[in-house]
């Protein structure tokens, strides 16, 4: 199974020392050059800087088409272009990414796509974690994720816990 991640998952999940459902529920995750830069190369410390850097089931990436990656950037910040760029060249089976933007673009080219909040449903759904309300509390509060309340309730309600 080929999994391409974006930034936003393996640093949300980082933040909140859940990044090992990505482990759990895909094997390997594959992050392309941008996505690692966006994670080690700050000023300030970030969530899922380290792991990148030390997990081997976390492997980089370069994109070849570069065409590609320009074209995206056009409307895409870098990580996600290269994310979406290298989900395409490595016909991934999916692709991590939250961005509402760069979703859209990934639909348009017919890769299959999930985010934070489908990790968390995908991990109680596979008896990985025994709730998600705490998971996405922690998103929400220690992360500074954005979750709409009637997302927020449809994902409970979804996994079956109460709101």
């Amino acid at each position: 199974m080929i999994i391409v991640s974006d930034t936003s998952a393996i640093n949300n999940l980082a933040s909140i020392n859940q990044l090992n459902l990505l482990h759990q529920l895909y094997g390997n995750v594959i992050i392309p050059t941008a996505v690692y830069q966006e994670l080690t190369e700050t000023t300030f410390p970030v969530a899922g800087a380290t792991e990148v850097q030390t997990y081997s089931w976390i492997s980089i990436c370069p994109v070849s088409n570069q065409v590609l990656v320009e074209l995206l950037q056009k409307e895409l910040d870098p990580g996600e272009a290269e994310a979406i760029a290298l989900a395409v060249e490595m016909s991934a089976d999916q692709l991590l990414l939250d961005e509402r933007r760069g979703r859209m673009v990934a639909e348009s080219l017919n890769l299959r796509y999930t985010g934070v909040l489908g990790i968390l449903i995908a991990a109680k759904s596979r008896k990985l974690i025994p709730e998600v309300k705490p998971l996405l509390d922690a998103l929400i509060y220690q992360a500074g994720f954005w979750v709409a309340k009637p997302l927020y309730d449809r994902i409970l309600k979804i996994v079956g816990e109460s709101f």
